[in-house]
């Protein structure tokens, strides 16, 4: 696997420097979902891959039937003194539609379910406060409930070199993300919630 990222060249994979943290989200098609989220300020890196399945070392056909479970996934990089983690589940939630279960849009199955995937008891309950306080929001605007799944990260496995990074190597390549349109107000959310 190429360790780099194509557009900042830094590392993809561990280690990565001490004061850095991860979290790993699932929305959709990995490729837009991936330069969503390297556009932020304060990543470091991101990489995309396969995650909470139930086969070891799946490739994208063997995903891409459904029948691994795995979910397309983005492996995050931040440094939580230029961006908190609150700020990137916020660009998470308005990013995509979470509600509509095993699909974004006209991309259907297993791989296309909204996730976040967690590396401590802080992160969860993090986790878990943002979607309650955007269900909120949602729910104002009669939208249906929240699908996001919220677990404690089981093992990321790293896609296919081609599938990193694509968007950057393929312009004009396929991004399905669409948003519900519904912003969530970080100051009231934190005024609420105390990281």
């Amino acid at each position: 696997m190429d360790n780099r990222h194509f557009v900042n060249q830094h590392v993809i994979s561990p280690p990565f420097p001490a004061h850095l943290e991860r979290i790993i989200v699932a929305l959709g098609c990995f490729w837009g979902a991936e330069r969503r989220f390297w556009q932020q300020k304060g990543v470091y890196s991101t990489a995309v891959g396969y995650i909470a399945g139930n086969t070891e070392n799946p490739t994208y056909k063997e995903v891409s039937t459904g029948l691994t479970h795995h979910a397309e996934a983005v492996h995050i990089v931040f440094d939580p003194n230029l961006v908190t983690l609150t700020e990137l589940l916020k660009v998470f939630f308005e990013s995509h539609d979470p509600t509509q279960g095993m699909r974004q849009g006209n991309d259907e199955g297993t791989q296309y379910r909204s996730g976040i995937y967690t590396l401590n008891q802080q992160q969860q309950a993090l986790a878990i406060a943002v979607k309650n306080y955007y269900q909120e929001q949602l729910s104002k605007r009669h939208f249906l409930s929240i699908t996001t799944e919220i677990l404690p990260a089981p093992t990321f496995y790293y896609a296919e070199d081609y599938h990193q990074q694509y968007l950057a190597k393929n312009p004009d390549g396929y991004c399905g993300l669409r948003g519900c349109g519904v912003d969530m107000d970080l100051n009231a959310f934190e005024k609420e919630h105390k990281e």
